[in-house]
């Protein structure tokens, strides 16, 4: 693939900013390849997000930084520039169910997660045999209603050690502290298997059964202090119907949840989500 660098932007919405972007990378060459616009017209807040050809510009990262920093404070900017070429650490996290840790490890085998995986954490020894057959290193923290302080002080120093870029919650059943929520805010990734807001917390399924729905969904979202209320990167749904017990919903909701997460983490290693309050712009 093209390196490229990408370049997201949030900022107060006001005239000028596209022409300010695209003048700076023209007057250096910049060959932007994608560009994405969105102005929140109740939020009065503007999102930008270009990809630039890496090689039409005659310098690196940290000279892009010095070169762009007196625009981005000017239009009071919150901005990054991202490298292709520099691959982001995922960490996963699961528990004992397999079926979003199977289908996030054959996308990142085959290459449709553009990612390093260098380390799985889990509270239980369930999938150690099937992460560790990829060649990554599984370690299990068991957390119990008596030593939860110490093991999230272990997880929080095995996502420090391979200097995670994020985390993916792939099914694991376990409530993040608010001080790693905090910690790692906009970058812990979680499936939660219903279409939020509605049925949050345990058992949604058998919830939405119970409630007899005729939709069943699964969200994708970043992790917050509030239980499964962060900003909402990707939701879909699967009809079903009155024939369908509880153990059917799970079933089909399975299919959705792996597909859901597997586009929220893509969109999020693309530099594609870009979080203000409690909400996302997503260019997908």
């Amino acid at each position: 693939m093209e390196r490229t660098y990408t370049l997201t932007i949030s900022c107060p919405d006001r005239v000028g900013i596209v022409a300010k972007v695209s003048n700076f990378l023209a007057m250096y060459g910049g060959w932007i390849t994608e560009a994405n616009h969105h102005s929140d017209l109740q939020a009065q807040r503007f999102f930008m997000r270009h990809e630039i050809r890496a090689d039409s510009l005659p310098f690196d990262l940290d000279a892009f930084r010095t070169a762009f920093t007196p625009i981005a404070r000017e239009y009071e900017m919150e901005w990054d520039i991202t490298d292709s070429e520099i691959k982001k650490q995922v960490v996963l996290m699961c528990s004992k169910e397999a079926h979003c840790m199977v289908d996030l490890l054959h996308r990142w085998q085959s290459g449709e997660l553009d990612c390093d995986i260098p380390l799985v954490i889990s509270n239980h020894e369930d999938l150690r045999d099937l992460v560790e057959w990829h060649g990554i290193r599984y370690e299990r923290v068991s957390v119990t209603p008596d030593n939860k302080p110490e093991a999230y002080a272990r997880i929080e120093q095995l996502i420090d050690e391979v200097n995670a870029d994020c985390v993916v919650l792939a099914r694991y059943m376990q409530i993040i502290p608010p001080t790693l929520c905090q910690k790692y805010a906009h970058r812990i990734i979680n499936i939660h298997h219903s279409f939020l807001p509605s049925f949050a917390g345990a058992k949604p399924y058998h919830q939405a059964w119970e409630r007899g729905v005729k939709l069943i969904g699964a969200t994708c979202h970043y992790v917050t202090e509030e239980l499964d209320a962060g900003p909402i990167i990707d939701q879909d749904t699967v009809r079903v119907n009155h024939r369908h017990v509880a153990s059917d919903m799970v079933r089909l909701g399975r299919d959705v949840e792996k597909a859901v997460l597997a586009r929220g983490l893509a969109w999020h290693l693309q530099d594609r989500v870009l979080v203000y309050g409690n909400k996302t712009v997503v260019f997908n």
